[in-house]
């Protein structure tokens, strides 16, 4: 899996915004400045002096090694319909692709192989410090917490929601609901159900503009190859 990384940069920044660029040895281009004393001659563009007559310096993003703290929703409600397991296979992928540069454990240390779902689920991020580097939550996204005050908080962050087909789509018609995060029941109907998915698709569209203005998202379906799906999602890329 090392011919893949975790995005960093943030898949949909705000309108204007651009990450600082610092001249150095990056390999990504960034813009063209105007040449001002004491820039090194090896970055001036030669090209752009041919054109216009004047001298710029091309700048580069700086890379720096990341590191990447996992968070892994064990609440109740990732217990169903195979959820847990499969979020822990997506979190093993992705601490493989992240070990190059560095895989930890949210309040466990180094990743060594062994997820470790956290019971309280993401709602104790909000009381903890924010870590240094990229946190890596892998979560259904169906706590009742605040989630735009969560991920700001984070500031940079993978968001990887793990949701069952069923969730997503609800096949029947009438039913009787728990909710295992508060222990309340109540009947659905049509309308219901109507009104579920309508607030779902609601919830699911603010997750994904916060989560990529701050760095990566991935909706996955239980079962969906994993690789694939954060691919196409743009939480993986190539080396």
């Amino acid at each position: 899996m090392t011919r893949y990384r975790i995005r960093t940069r943030p898949t949909q920044p705000f309108a204007g915004e651009r990450t600082q660029a610092v001249p150095g040895r990056g390999l990504e281009f960034y813009e063209l400045r105007g040449y001002a004393q004491g820039d090194e001659p090896r970055f001036i563009d030669w090209r752009a002096y041919a054109r216009t007559g004047r001298l710029y310096t091309r700048i580069f993003q700086a890379e720096a090694p990341a590191r990447f703290n996992f968070f892994l929703d064990g609440s109740p409600s990732m217990k169903l319909l195979g959820k847990q397991p499969y979020a822990e296979r997506v979190l093993r992928l992705l601490a493989e692709c992240a070990k190059p540069e560095g895989a930890f454990l949210w309040g466990g240390g180094r990743y060594r192989g062994r997820p470790a779902p956290v019971a309280e689920g993401p709602s104790v991020l909000l009381g903890l410090p924010r870590p240094k580097g990229v946190t890596v939550l892998i979560t259904d996204g169906l706590d009742e917490l605040d989630w735009s005050r969560l991920l700001q908080k984070l500031r940079h962050v993978v968001l990887v929601q793990v949701m069952a087909p069923e969730e997503l789509s609800p096949s029947f018609a009438e039913a009787l609901l728990h909710d295992v995060e508060v222990g309340s029941r109540m009947e659905v109907g049509t309308l219901e159900i109507r009104g579920y998915q309508e607030a779902l698709e609601k919830h699911l569209v603010r997750l994904k503009t916060t989560a990529r203005r701050l760095g990566s998202y991935a909706l996955l379906r239980v079962g969906e190859p994993i690789v694939t799906g954060l691919l196409k999602q743009g939480v993986l890329e190539e080396r």
